[in-house]
């Protein structure tokens, strides 16, 4: 990634017991998933373990649902994870109650507004975009994401009723192996040297943002991040959970 007219800026962060591969936050709650694909939501400011295995989990105003080790995606309804159609490797629930991710092919689905809240009653029906992306996040008006070749890319004019957005994908500057857009619209991600950045600039008028700041939350390399209502969760590449005040 090119890095250019950047300040290095390292985090205020404490460092929270457990240990996670993938940590999701929004609507106020965290949640997350270790190596052995066991769930977890931080509750009184502990990472409690569920019943449920996953290997990807994701929290925001879409609700919660999270992907299993055989790609069946479940969400919590009435307390209980319920399965829902469809079959993905990497879901995400932080859009404006629309539904977004991946499956294993690299396809890229989402599901609008309607569908998402009136389900089961109607059944749901995933949104086919075109393009090919590893990983797939949503803000409350663009959704980005990171192809196999780790190049970024943001789908602009996404709404709880149109969740394709624009239609077609727009290329980012830089490279990142992973990436998470915030209830708020703010924009972190990861790279494959374990480096952590957030996109500088983000606005509803200027979706893309300007440019990329590096930051550091972890003695290591950095692995998984999340933001929600001004704080920063991250995982390090130890498996470590960093809890970081922006």
């Amino acid at each position: 990634m090119t890095i250019l007219h950047l300040v290095f800026t390292a985090l205020d962060c404490s460092v929270m017991n457990g240990n996670l591969k993938q940590i999701d936050a929004g609507s106020g709650s965290v949640v997350g998933v270790n190596n052995n694909n066991e769930a977890f939501v931080l509750i009184d400011n502990v990472f409690t373990k569920i019943s449920k295995s996953l290997k990807h989990f994701s929290v925001g105003p879409a609700g919660q649902l999270g992907v299993d080790s055989s790609y069946n995606i479940f969400k919590l309804k009435s307390g209980s994870f319920v399965k829902f159609p469809g079959l993905l490797k990497q879901v995400d629930a932080g859009g404006d109650q629309i539904l977004a991710g991946v499956n294993k092919n690299d396809q890229i689905y989402c599901v609008n507004m309607d569908a998402n809240n009136n389900w089961p009653s109607c059944n749901s029906p995933w949104v086919n975009l075109n393009g090919g992306l590893k990983y797939y996040s949503c803000g409350p008006y663009s959704c980005w994401g990171v192809s196999g070749d780790d190049k970024i890319w943001i789908m602009k004019d996404v709404s709880n009723n149109v969740c394709s957005g624009a239609g077609t994908f727009v290329n980012i500057d830089g490279f990142l192996s992973m990436i998470e857009v915030a209830t708020d619209g703010s924009v972190f991600g990861i790279n494959s040297n374990g480096m952590l950045y957030q996109r500088i600039g983000v606005t509803r008028s200027n979706p893309s943002g300007t440019k990329w700041q590096v930051m550091s939350a972890c003695p290591n390399k950095h692995k998984h991040v999340s933001f929600d209502l001004g704080v920063l969760w991250v995982v390090c590449v130890d498996g470590s959970i960093r809890k970081c005040t922006i």
